[in-house]
């Protein structure tokens, strides 16, 4: 008898444990509030762009490396940094590095751009990608 007893008594308890109160009456329910998606900064990008730098400098006047330097690139003509060898896929697309432009390349440089020279496979995350784009238009 206390075995079932205490087992009933257990089972009600655990019932009433809930984590949140139900509503009362006419009081609605609340849902639980969104997490915030935190809005992207220069700052994050800066971080992103540490994995550019094997092959990029973004300091003013900086030297080309394995690719060109990228001071200023935000709103450059595509293919315009003096003295670095373009692949022909680079200078025959023509445009400006606006912010379109370095979205689809930063997402997949190789679809953006077919034949193009940049071994990257690309930036797969919106936000790591606007992150870095705000960074780059920072570097003026």
């Amino acid at each position: 008898m206390r075995l079932t007893l205490l087992a009933g008594c257990t089972m009600l308890l655990a019932a009433c444990s809930s984590p949140e109160p139900a509503p009362q009456g006419d009081e609605p329910a609340t849902p639980a509030a969104p997490t915030a998606a935190v809005a992207p900064t220069a700052a994050m990008g800066e971080q992103t762009f540490k994995r550019c730098v094997a092959c990029h400098t973004i300091d003013a006047g900086g030297k080309n490396g394995i690719g060109p330097n990228l001071h200023g690139v935000a709103g450059r003509a595509l293919a315009a940094v003096p003295g670095f060898a373009y692949s022909p896929a680079m200078k025959a697309k023509g445009g400006v590095w606006d912010d379109a432009a370095l979205d689809a390349y930063l997402k997949s440089p190789l679809r953006a751009i077919p034949g193009n020279r940049m071994a990257f496979a690309g930036i797969p995350d919106d936000a790591e990608r606007q992150a870095l784009i705000l960074y780059l238009a920072a570097q003026r």
